[in-house]
């Protein structure tokens, strides 16, 4: 790998930001041959010429002024980065990568992270979809704070990562109101070959839901199987089925898609997690989206497990 020498691009930032070497050689308190020769040992190494002589003054060739871009920006945060590891304000928003699994509905996800706004600087949110493995790949790499899963994640060996249970809730079942009106009066019973939209088999939530089925002796007529939560309630809205829902988002589901709620199941639970590679959280955006959850968002006594560790080290929840 070529490295950079980030003392001969700070001396040239310097004296493209002055405007010359003599101004910039006051500033860096250095002698003015000192600093042409380091520019000149930048030049080498980049392999172009950075500045060119016009007059009696000196300007940015092509190649200079992309660099000047680039050391104008680098500055910029290592600033920003003393700034804040000195508790000072830095004038800039508070970024926050979050990673979101794709079987996680996105109702939920924003629910989560809607309190991350409620800070009193400026946060800056970038969200990434995708499967569990990209998502722990990216966060190994520092380019994700957290990652908001409905199941506590077994990362590989050598990537350690934290679960935090943010909190669960149990499952409803909505439609459309000429089904769910049919369905109410007998429920649960009233779900035998019953038409259903549900989760694909590789879900947390399709899995209990296959063993209360078997429990209640319910046997649904499966229309559709369906990966992503919003198609799903695009079906529901259109009177192709019953479909299951987290009782969190109930309300907004009747709102945004015009179904009604059939029943309430409390003995199917959803969890929902925050993964971080720390055992404590420390990220502030992150700290306001878990205590709102936990005080919050499942506040209700029945949303949260009795007795368990919310913040428990993945390699010991995997058995659980």
């Amino acid at each position: 790998m070529d490295w950079l020498n980030y003392h001969h691009l700070y001396y040239f930032w310097t004296v493209a930001k002055e405007g010359g070497v003599v101004k910039a050689s006051e500033k860096l308190n250095l002698a003015q041959p000192t600093v042409s020769g380091q520019i000149k040992v930048l030049e080498e190494a980049l392999g172009d010429r950075l500045f060119e002589r016009r007059g009696r003054g000196l300007v940015l060739t092509e190649t200079g002024r992309l660099v000047y871009r680039y050391a104008d920006e680098i500055f910029l945060l290592g600033r920003e980065l003393m700034d804040t590891l000195k508790n000072r304000p830095t004038g800039q928003p508070l970024r926050l990568n979050v990673g979101i699994t794709d079987v996680l509905p996105k109702l939920i996800a924003y629910h989560l992270i809607e309190p991350a706004y409620h800070l009193e600087e400026t946060v800056r949110i970038t969200c990434h979809e995708g499967k569990v493995e990209q998502l722990i790949g990216d966060m190994a790499l520092y380019k994700l704070d957290i990652i908001l899963s409905d199941v506590p994640i077994n990362p590989a060996d050598r990537v350690r990562v934290y679960n935090h249970l943010l909190g669960e809730c149990g499952v409803s079942f909505v439609a459309i109101k000429p089904l769910a009106d049919q369905l109410r009066p007998d429920f649960p019973r009233s779900l035998n070959q019953a038409p259903f939209l549900l989760p694909t088999n590789n879900t947390t939530l399709r899995r209990s839901l296959d063993q209360w089925f078997r429990a209640q002796n319910i046997y649904p007529d499966i229309v559709a199987e369906l990966e992503d939560s919003a198609l799903m309630k695009t079906f529901g809205q259109s009177g192709k089925g019953v479909l299951p829902l987290p009782d969190i988002i109930v309300d907004d589901v009747e709102t945004a898609y015009g179904l009604q709620l059939i029943g309430r199941v409390a003995s199917i639970r959803e969890q929902f997690y925050a993964i971080s590679p720390e055992r404590r959280l420390k990220h502030p955006a992150v700290i306001a989206i878990a205590d709102e959850a936990r005080h919050t968002l499942f506040s209700d006594p029945g949303s949260r497990i009795s007795g368990s560790d919310p913040d428990t080290p993945s390699s010991q929840s995997s058995g659980e």
